[in-house]
């Protein structure tokens, strides 16, 4: 049904949608001071990305005023437009421009009966997403057309109920991109704080003994037996998916023993997994594990595991294995076929750390570190509910089951 005074029509109607120029390869630029190519390459989902940009002669920017982009625009790649992680789509914000549209990327521009700035929450609705899954072709590149785009079918309010529509989202987008600017600094910060904790660049109060060398070893067993069978038979079950490429436990499901006691891997609690084959060990993939259930899990055969010894700190040993160091230093000693490629038990065994032998110093370190965690996550979590309000906000306001109220003409 459509709304009182609303119409249902599609973007042609009220979009100006260009596809760029061929530029050629050719005659690129190495010069960075040079104009920059928006490629479909440049493009993620809601952001612009320049870290492998082209450049074409600034002489020649002000011949091509046609593909010249400006501030607010809307940028989507026409080859591969839907990806795992969204559609390729964005804004195009002051820090990109100048730049200048390139082949099998669309600018979308709005028209006089259409607010530009709705334009971001037609593009981040899931009805748009779905209509470009549907259409996306099923080819060696899949790929959409300018025609797709101007297909698409929406319900368009009059321009004043737009523009406060567009504002009162534009309020949650500023909510969302402060709180991810948070997230991201906290983020930052606490990798920072690794740096100088868990190499002893900063120590704490009161903490003076010199740090010695091990073996890794030394501080955990690798690999251990497998756990006892608990009582009621139940036990947690970790796949690779259900640990993060940031060493956080996302996902666990009860199984009965019987049914995972052979041919997987075994932990419990207080253990730090960590995956073994390539690209989930560089990726950074692995946990510490707690809670599991009766205080036992079985997993993937691609995860090392490591306990730590009496009078070693276990969440200080998971942090070690969360370092930057500690997945280069094993991606450079990986053995294997090409794709196939493993941290091996004997190199685990023989890394050589520089640690506090003080369980307290440990202990210090991995709390400190454990709430700079604790924050993130708070900040996730906040980031997360504020996404689902928004969206549950746009299904209402961008299909006019909840009206604004508009000031009278």
């Amino acid at each position: 049904m459509v709304p009182e005074g609303w119409k249902l029509s599609t973007f042609g109607n009220h979009v100006d949608c260009l596809t760029g120029f061929a530029f050629k390869s050719k005659s690129y630029s190495n010069n960075p001071e040079d104009i920059r190519l928006l490629r479909g390459d440049n493009i993620e989902p809601s952001r612009l990305r320049w870290r492998d940009a082209k450049f074409w002669p600034a002489q020649e920017y002000e011949k091509l005023e046609k593909f010249q982009l400006r501030k607010g625009d809307f940028v989507i790649a026409m080859d591969r437009t839907w990806v795992s992680s969204g559609l390729k789509v964005a804004e195009v914000q002051h820090t990109d421009i100048p730049c200048l549209l390139v082949q099998r990327v669309a600018r979308i521009r709005a028209r006089s009966t259409l607010e530009q700035s709705l334009l971001r929450q037609y593009f981040s609705d899931n009805k748009f997403e779905q209509y470009v899954k549907s259409v996306q072709t099923a080819t060696a590149v899949p790929h959409i057309s300018p025609n797709d785009i101007k297909d698409f079918t929406f319900l368009l309010p009059p321009i004043n109920e737009q523009k406060k529509i567009a504002r009162i989202l534009s309020t949650w987008d500023k909510a969302i991109a402060t709180t991810e600017q948070l997230l991201a600094n906290s983020q930052l910060q606490k990798k920072a704080l690794m740096q100088q904790l868990l190499t002893g660049k900063k120590r704490f109060p009161g903490f003076s003994e010199e740090w010695t060398e091990v073996h890794l070893s030394d501080l955990c067993f690798i690999n251990p037996s497998r756990s006892e069978k608990p009582e009621n038979g139940v036990v947690s079950f970790i796949s690779m998916d259900g640990v993060s490429e940031d060493a956080k436990l996302i996902k666990t499901e009860d199984r009965y023993y019987s049914d995972v006691s052979k041919g997987f891997t075994s932990f419990k609690d207080d253990d730090v997994l960590v995956a073994k084959i390539t690209p989930c060990f560089e990726n950074g993939k692995g946990a510490y594990v707690i809670n599991l259930t009766n205080g036992i899990g079985f997993g993937s055969t691609e995860f090392h595991v490591l306990r730590a010894k009496e009078g070693v700190n276990a969440k200080y040993i998971y942090y070690l294995t969360v370092m930057t160091e500690f997945r280069v230093r094993g991606e450079m000693n990986m053995q294997g076929s090409a794709g196939q490629k493993r941290v091996t038990t004997d190199y685990l065994k023989s890394l050589k750390l520089t640690v506090p032998i003080s369980f307290t110093e440990q202990n210090k370190i991995a709390t400190v570190l454990t709430v700079s965690d604790q924050e993130i996550a708070t900040l996730k979590q906040k980031l997360n509910h504020l996404k689902q309000e928004k969206k549950a906000l746009m299904q209402q306001l961008l299909t006019g089951k909840r009206r604004v109220k508009v000031d009278a003409a």
